[in-house]
């Protein structure tokens, strides 16, 4: 068993340091003990006193070892934890290298030591800047190591720790904060975005917040880079971070291909995190000899060259020692962050130019079928809807941002829409004015004449707030873009508004409350029920009823599909008044809703929880919202629902 070497005086480090920097183990040495460490570290963690296994250089300063921790050390220890003992010697592909053991034990970094004085880490920031305070609204306080971008969206987002943006009771969509709740309880002001990703486990412990409300800077606070490239470190490689607590540290890496466990608190528990380890700089020792303390989790480390600072990002810290070790601290390795989080360094470009008049930032593909990671495909029409349906470059729907219409020409308005809804990665933003598409011929288009000076409400088909989602640009691109009247049918202002009190409203609200919605994905099909006896006003046949088809995957990875109709015949009666009178809502059957409207939607029969009650998770307090009309439940063909 090798001596503990506490290396608590400068100078002592300073040298073992320096013989770390000049050692240059064999590749194929180093090849093949991280083949090893992948395949056993898993194995060798099981054991009660091991606290991590990984590749260093023996007592420090000697030749390449696999390299073991343990929290006590001792013949007592390995008695009484029932421990098995470390063997002096392993040998891997024909090759004995030697072992080394340490005693040491670790903790998250996320555990503040006392309250010091705010300064700007610790203060709200607009613009953001990596190196600052930020957690989850109902953590602590770690570190926004970088600002990053969503890869299949461009969205700016925080990279930080699963235990710092996520913990043990977070869930995707949550509200993120900064600074944190431990640095300033102020948490409705301080909403920074909302948890996108994250991921606990041998890739390491990450997570992805979305941004909204803020600006940012992607420069590291107080180092001055930006990082726009990765690396995967090599012994005595030189680095530095900027932290919420200690700010700007330096350090070298000592250990690489560690298998750390941590225990994260119940009901995680402990968890092993692949990672690396990192020492003091023994040129650049703090003043009080800490690289890293509390609130530093989530920071990155970059690789300091000879020149300074470089924009290469070496890795996440999340957590350090605990009691006397010598100081250290661990990060996890880029390239497996960035595989599970799916985010890129550098802002993705995105151009396209669909018609001189549409301004557009993204390219308008429209609905997505594969949105949920299971097919909902659009309905299947007619031989009659097919005819009556406006082509658009070859295909009968219309692509816009976030959604398509499939347009029925005899009637100027939508036959249905169909459209996605991401709801961690809302955004807000302001209302824009109704408009005819300008690729649309204006004759297929019903204008403005029909809306003024009466109830009739230019009713969104696809809701424009379910569409405001991504990157601020790409959501007011969707936002704009759902105000074509291609999306809009008239609609009674009290059937269409949510503020008013409207029930189709609220059915749409409460979709983003649904608790077990996978990932807050959503696709919706919608539209109007046209009848060829809807009453005419103003040279415009007004459909009596709307259907909608709420899609998504539950936590189970069960798909699930929900069709609703909403009636507003008795408001239609009374367009030239202002008495108003109640309307219904009622699910129904995909069978029965392709029994009305024409469509069809047979490849969703099987996740039809009206049909399939073994699939039932209905939409929390449906019946509630229904309850000024309670005979509306008690419905019982769909003929019934249209009076």
């Amino acid at each position: 068993m090798a001596e503990k070497r506490s290396g608590k005086k400068a100078g002592a480090k300073k040298a073992k340091a320096k013989k770390v920097g000049a050692v240059k183990p064999k590749a194929a040495d180093e090849q093949a003990l991280r083949a090893f460490v992948r395949a056993r570290a898993e194995d060798f963690l099981n054991d009660p006193n091991i606290t991590s296994v990984g590749i260093g250089l023996k007592n420090g300063d000697g030749e390449i070892c696999l390299q073991f921790t343990v929290g006590q050390k001792g013949e007592s220890a390995i008695e009484s934890l029932g421990s098995n003992r470390i063997p002096e010697t392993i040998e891997v592909d024909g090759k004995t290298f030697s072992t080394d053991v340490l005693e040491r034990s670790y903790k998250p970094s996320y555990k503040l030591v006392d309250a010091e004085q705010l300064n700007q880490r610790r203060q709200r920031v607009d613009p953001l800047v990596p190196g600052v305070s930020v957690a989850h609204r109902s953590g602590s306080a770690g570190t926004l190591g970088l600002v990053v971008f969503d890869r299949s969206t461009g969205a700016p987002c925080i990279l930080s720790n699963w235990h710092v943006l996520n913990g043990n009771g977070g869930r995707i969509g949550d509200v993120v904060v900064q600074p944190g709740p431990y640095d300033d309880n102020s948490i409705n002001q301080n909403a920074a975005g909302i948890l996108l990703r994250s991921h606990l486990g041998a890739a390491g412990d990450c997570a992805l917040a979305r941004i909204l409300h803020r600006d940012f800077e992607r420069a590291v606070l107080d180092v001055g880079t930006t990082p726009k490239r990765m690396a995967r470190v090599s012994l005595g490689d030189k680095v530095i971070k900027s932290g919420r607590t200690t700010a700007v540290t330096r350090g070298r890496v000592r250990r690489i291909d560690v298998m750390v466990r941590i225990d994260y608190g119940p009901p995680t528990g402990a968890q092993p995190i692949g990672c690396f380890e990192i020492g003091p700089d023994p040129d650049h020792i703090p003043g009080n000899g800490e690289i890293s303390m509390g609130g530093d989790s989530g920071s990155a480390w970059l690789i300091h060259g000879d020149n300074g600072p470089t924009d290469i990002f070496a890795g996440l810290h999340f957590a350090g020692e605990v009691g006397d070790a010598d100081e250290h601290a661990l990060a996890c390795y880029p390239l497996s962050v960035q595989k599970k989080l799916d985010f890129v360094l550098e802002p993705p470009v995105s151009t396209a130019t669909v018609h001189p008049d549409m301004e557009s930032v993204v390219a308008r593909t429209g609905y997505d079928p594969q949105f949920l990671g299971v097919p909902v495909p659009e309905p299947e029409l007619s031989r009659a809807q097919r005819r009556d349906a406006l082509e658009f470059d070859g295909r009968r729907t219309i692509p816009y941002t976030h959604f398509s219409v499939c347009l029925s020409k005899s009637r100027r308005m939508a036959r249905y829409a169909a459209w996605n809804i991401d709801g961690s990665r809302r955004v807000i933003v302001g209302s824009k004015s109704f408009k005819l598409d300008p690729r649309i011929d204006d004759r297929y288009q019903i204008g403005e004449d029909l809306y003024s000076r009466n109830p009739v409400d230019r009713g969104h088909v696809a809701r424009r707030a379910e569409l405001c989602w991504g990157p601020v640009p790409e959501a007011r691109q969707a936002n704009a873009d759902s105000f074509y009247f291609t999306n809009i049918a008239p609609q009674h202002e009290r059937f269409n508004r949510s503020s008013y009190g409207g029930l189709w409203g609220k059915l749409e609200n409460l979709v983003f409350e649904q608790a077990d919605v996978q990932d807050l994905r959503i696709s919706v099909i919608g539209g109007p029920v046209l009848r060829e006896d809807d009453i005419e006003y103003r040279g415009v046949q007004i459909p009596d009823a709307f259907w909608k088809v709420i899609a998504y995957v539950g936590t189970d990875g069960v798909l699930r599909c929900s069709a609703f109709v909403l009636s507003q015949t008795d408001l239609l009666n009374r367009l030239e008044a202002l008495d108003l009178s109640e309307f219904h809502l009622y699910q129904l059957s995909l069978n029965e809703l392709a029994g009305m409207t024409g469509l069809g939607f047979a490849e969703l029969y099987g996740a039809d929880t009206k049909a399939n009650p073994e699939l039932a998770t209905p939409l929390r307090d449906i019946e509630a919202v229904g309850q000024a009309e309670p005979t509306m439940l008690e419905i019982r063909s769909a003929s019934d629902i249209l009076i």
